[in-house]
């Protein structure tokens, strides 16, 4: 049997936010501890964020921005949720984070069914989520949409079927969305495990390697690089 990724990498690029936005207008975005503009820039609300990811867009006269697999961050620090004495900071990005304007339509990756789907209420969460199962060779996997608008669930039903393309929700607001400036964040999950509309989008040093090969890099799929 194939390995995950090597499946993913087969499969024809795909998009999951609004298909009329071309690829040119994506730029990619680095907001891992690296950047020391984020650090000079002080963007402690997600108002300030916002405006940072806005003005980041207009300079590079782009639609969308892009990025974050497996990339350490400092902005997790404002959220409880990421913070346990028992055990290492959790602060490494696992998904892909496409960044453009709230109710930017969001797209299913691939067909898929209704998995699960929850309202993870809390600073730094994901807000309304969204996660479909697919199956391909065989192989069976989900992909994770974070961050989303309450609307975008308030008429879904698990098992509910998409087509590749379909729009499945819109992005949220900052006031539903956990707090950020309005973005998806996707992920492709092998294993899930008894997780229900919910599954961990950031880790630590100590289970990256587990989270690497269960969550394969969305680029496989996405081919936006």
């Amino acid at each position: 049997m194939k390995p995950l990724a090597s499946i993913l990498n087969s499969l024809p690029p795909t998009k999951i936010i609004d298909a009329s936005i071309n690829i040119s207008e994506y730029t990619p975005l680095n907001l891992s501890v690296s950047n020391e503009e984020l650090i000079s820039q002080k963007l402690d609300t997600s108002e300030d964020f916002e405006k940072y990811i806005s003005n980041f867009l207009k300079e590079n006269s782009a639609k969308v921005a892009f990025g974050g697999y497996i990339e350490g961050r400092f902005l997790y620090q404002r959220s409880p949720i990421f913070l346990d004495a028992s055990r290492p900071e959790r602060n490494i990005h696992i998904g892909l984070d496409l960044w453009a304007e709230e109710g930017t339509v969001v797209l299913a990756a691939l067909d898929g069914t209704v998995h699960s789907f929850k309202n993870n209420i809390g600073l730094g969460d994901y807000g309304p989520t969204i996660i479909l199962e697919h199956e391909i060779e065989n192989e069976k996997f989900y992909t994770l949409y974070g961050h989303l608008s309450l609307e975008s669930i308030e008429n879904l039903n698990i098992g509910d079927q998409f087509k590749k393309g379909e729009k499945i929700a819109t992005l949220g607001s900052a006031l539903v969305n956990g707090d950020y400036a309005p973005h998806v964040h996707f992920q492709i999950i092998h294993k899930i495990g008894d997780y229900w509309g919910d599954y961990p989008g950031v880790c630590n040093t100590k289970d990256l390697n587990f989270y690497i090969e269960n969550c394969p890099d969305p680029n496989l799929l996405l081919k936006i690089t």
